[in-house]
């Protein structure tokens, strides 16, 4: 038993130290191959309040919320029963201008370093603590008067803020990122904020950031309780979200332990929408759902995924995937996954079930792989390959294809190379113009 315990601890250090985001100073992630093309521009129709170093953010968190030695609000791992709404400003390259930050996005070979710095973080609203006191009176649920106007106060207070933003673009789109294990506040807030700037700046990024990054031996413990903690919480989010009349689609990025946030709360919210005789892409407006180096064990996935038909929830699901995921392998061995993990899948992994629906199915469902996850991580300290979908120029400009251009893998514009049922692969130098 003791040496159980000694190699269970062991592998949980391991494992922290794989899937946790990156510390120390964050420098903009590598420019995206496809804003390397001459004849492309994404910012000369940006509006002018947004040609700035600075990025506008929004943020949900159930975060507990904290004060650094300054008194600056900030958040770290606890868990709060409540949901706040806010903004924060994320600075790429607070002593460097405009010009010089365009001219930093369109080569990959920067004369100056781009670093980045979050500031000016502000809760708008936040809602009471969920979940509200309720009785059932006459036959109906009916919740705490006084607790629902509160709850009711602060989703208006959320509505109005989207939709002032929403009126500095031409794109009535919102954008949510969700991100993994051992990420902080800041990490979730860098990692929107470079792909927004890379996506050219579109709609409204949203960075839903949940109670993880619990320091030591139990870290991962921790994390993986907090992102069941959260779900409640998600589900809420994306219901309002999509009832906000302005918002006309939703595209929704999560990363390694992330995805599992994001598909249970979407599981939870399809059963409930479909038991109402309604469309859950008509009523959650999702254009994209994107599944980054998903930490799941592909058993759970297929059962979640295919079994609860979570592909008819948006107008197109994509997983990203790498045999080469150093972190999700390790994972995979961990938890003695018996198919292995949703994030390194190949064709040759593929359960039966899966293989039929994959022939049999209409959706509009794609597995991209990327064999070269471990060659695209140089500059920001990922050594085992797992935050490929930013690290890797390929990889990243498939995202901007996919998102920005609404194009569906094989399409002109997103050369991705056929493998076979719903399978795709990255070639290298991609795209090639």
């Amino acid at each position: 038993m003791l040496n159980l315990n000694r190699n269970l601890g062991v592998g949980l250090v391991c494992l922290a130290l794989l899937l946790a985001g990156c510390s120390g100073a964050r420098k903009m992630m590598p420019t995206p191959n496809v804003h390397l093309d001459e004849n492309r521009d994404f910012y000369g129709e940006l509006h002018p309040g947004l040609k700035s170093t600075e990025v506008p953010l929004f943020f949900v968190t159930d975060r507990s919320p904290e004060q650094d030695e300054q008194g600056n609000l900030q958040y770290g791992h606890g868990r709060s029963n409540s949901i706040a709404f806010g903004s924060a400003v994320v600075d790429l390259g607070r002593d460097i201008t405009w010009e010089e930050l365009l001219e930093a996005s369109r080569t990959q070979q920067r004369l100056k370093s781009v670093n980045l710095e979050l500031r000016d973080v502000k809760e708008i609203i936040r809602g009471p603590g969920t979940p509200l006191p309720y009785a059932k009176i006459d036959g109906k649920i009916v919740e705490r008067p006084d607790l629902a106007k509160q709850n009711e106060d602060a989703r208006e207070a959320f509505r109005r803020a989207m939709v002032e933003q929403l009126n500095l673009t031409p794109r009535k789109e919102v954008f949510i990122y969700i991100h993994g294990y051992h990420n902080s506040f800041e990490d979730a807030a860098f990692g929107m904020a470079e792909l927004w700037h890379f996506m050219g700046r579109i709609g409204v990024p949203i960075i839903y950031t949940w109670p993880a990054g619990y320091p030591g031996l139990f870290g991962y413990t921790y994390d993986r309780e907090s992102s069941e903690f959260t779900v409640y919480h998600l589900r809420k989010v994306l219901g309002l979200i999509a009832s906000i009349p302005e918002v006309e689609k939703v595209h929704l990025i999560a990363h390694s332990r992330g995805t599992d946030v994001a598909v249970t709360a979407l599981r939870e919210l399809t059963l409930q929408i479909r038991a109402a005789g309604m469309d859950p892409i008509e009523k959650l407006k999702i254009h994209n759902i994107i599944l980054a180096a998903p930490d799941l064990d592909l058993h759970v996935a297929e059962q979640r995924m295919v079994g609860d038909r979570l592909a008819e929830t948006a107008k197109r699901f994509t997983i990203y995937t790498s045999p080469k995921d150093k972190a999700i392998g390790f994972a995979a061995k961990l938890f003695a996954s018996p198919r292995g993990r949703l994030g390194t899948l190949g064709m040759e992994q593929l359960p039966e079930t899966v293989t039929r629906t994959f022939e049999y199915g209409t959706a509009n469902f794609a597995v991209v792989n990327f064999a070269g996850a471990t060659n695209a991580t140089q500059t920001q300290g990922d050594r085992y390959g797992h935050s490929y979908f930013r690290d890797a120029p390929t990889v990243s400009s498939d995202l901007i294809l996919m998102i920005r251009d609404d194009l569906d893998p094989g399409e002109p514009g997103r050369p991705l190379e056929p493998l076979g049922l719903k399978f795709w692969r990255v070639p290298p130098d991609y795209p090639d113009f």
